[in-house]
């Protein structure tokens, strides 16, 4: 069993993706805003990291460049989750070292073949 940081300052948002995500048999730990988010990523040790981008106190690319700069972090898979739709977007998450970069709305699918990809079978 893996496990899985998900931060999103959207409680709905938050607990549609709870709801994709408790099937797979992962332990999930949830942020609701960016600093929270770093500040468990460095205190726990996570397997894989969702992070929405617009979120209060630091946004999921200052989270995502700040973790990924951090040599005892920087091997966790993040997965940027947004509305953020435009090209420089997805090029600005890549840039920040995300890993994937998904554009809300997403369908469920998106999310378990993005787990499956990172942390193998569901």
């Amino acid at each position: 069993m893996a496990k899985i940081l998900v931060a999103d300052d959207s409680k709905t948002e938050l607990a549609f993706l709870l709801d994709i995500l408790k099937g797979t048999g992962h332990e999930i730990v949830t942020a609701v805003d960016g600093l929270q988010a770093e500040e468990r990523a460095r205190a726990e040790r996570f397997d894989l990291i969702f992070l929405d981008v617009i979120m209060p106190n630091k946004n999921g690319f200052q989270v995502c460049r700040a973790l990924k700069r951090d040599p005892s972090l920087k091997q966790i898979p993040i997965i940027l989750t947004t509305s953020k739709s435009g090209e420089s977007d997805k090029f600005w998450g890549k840039k920040q070292g995300a890993d994937e970069y998904i554009v809300k709305p997403y369908e469920p699918v998106d999310i378990l073949l993005a787990v499956k990809k990172y942390l193998g079978g569901i």
